[in-house]
């Protein structure tokens, strides 16, 4: 069962992640504050507008997981890697920024429709990780095709979380710090499954895929 692979992951980490996703949600916090009330002294709603900026950080926080789940670092959650995604900042903010502008282009007609295509495009993060030559457009395809047939899959597993929801909310939100790794580690064993079958399909996939820096470091 994928959940508990993603428990089985985190085992002896629980504490390193639940410790990092409160440092990230505190930087979260004080950038956007900050950045918001400077900015908006001179151009109002502009703070908003570039709290944008922290996207590539909600990359480093996912990948993090995927990599301990790959067991390729022996110190996965170290704080640093909350900043990764500034090595590569162009091409993953301009794909988050694709994405999110498309999830509310969807969700501006129907609420459903925009649920679905954020099912659809929600191994994005991951495929910027692994596919280290796709961006903007290529990337959010490429999820795509690997979530043809998953979407469902992946609501559901995500619905049966919504016990452990219930449950932060009686320690007024600190249990979801712990929460919220359980989920990444989650769709990280996720993420794996739905990658092995679309590269098992037998089809002619794009250039890219076929090249990736990760398949080759695999080969």
């Amino acid at each position: 069962m994928l959940r508990d692979r993603g428990a089985s992951d985190l085992d002896g980490r629980w504490g390193e992640a639940a410790l990092l996703t409160f440092v990230y949600f505190v930087i979260l916090s004080i950038f956007g504050a900050t950045l918001s009330a400077g900015v908006e002294l001179f151009v109002p709603y502009a703070g908003s507008a570039l709290s944008l900026l922290v996207m590539p950080m909600a990359w480093g926080y996912s990948v993090a997981f995927l990599d301990n789940h790959r067991k390729e670092s022996s110190d996965p959650f170290h704080v640093g890697c909350l900043f990764d995604g500034y090595r590569d900042f162009v091409r993953i903010f301009l794909t988050y920024l694709l994405e999110v502008i498309y999830i509310i282009l969807w969700m501006l007609l129907l609420i459903i429709p925009g649920i679905v295509k954020a099912l659809s495009y929600s191994m994005t993060t991951f495929i910027l990780r692994d596919y280290k030559d796709l961006r903007y457009d290529s990337a959010i395809e490429l999820s795509m095709a690997m979530m043809q047939g998953h979407k469902w899959d992946l609501f559901w597993l995500y619905l049966t979380f919504i016990g452990w929801y219930i449950l932060c909310i009686f320690t007024l939100g600190i249990g979801y710090f712990w929460l919220m790794p359980y989920m990444t580690s989650t769709a990280a064993n996720f993420y794996e499954e739905v990658k092995a079958e679309y590269e098992s399909r037998p089809m002619e996939k794009p250039a890219e895929v076929e090249e990736s820096t990760y398949n080759k470091s695999e080969k």
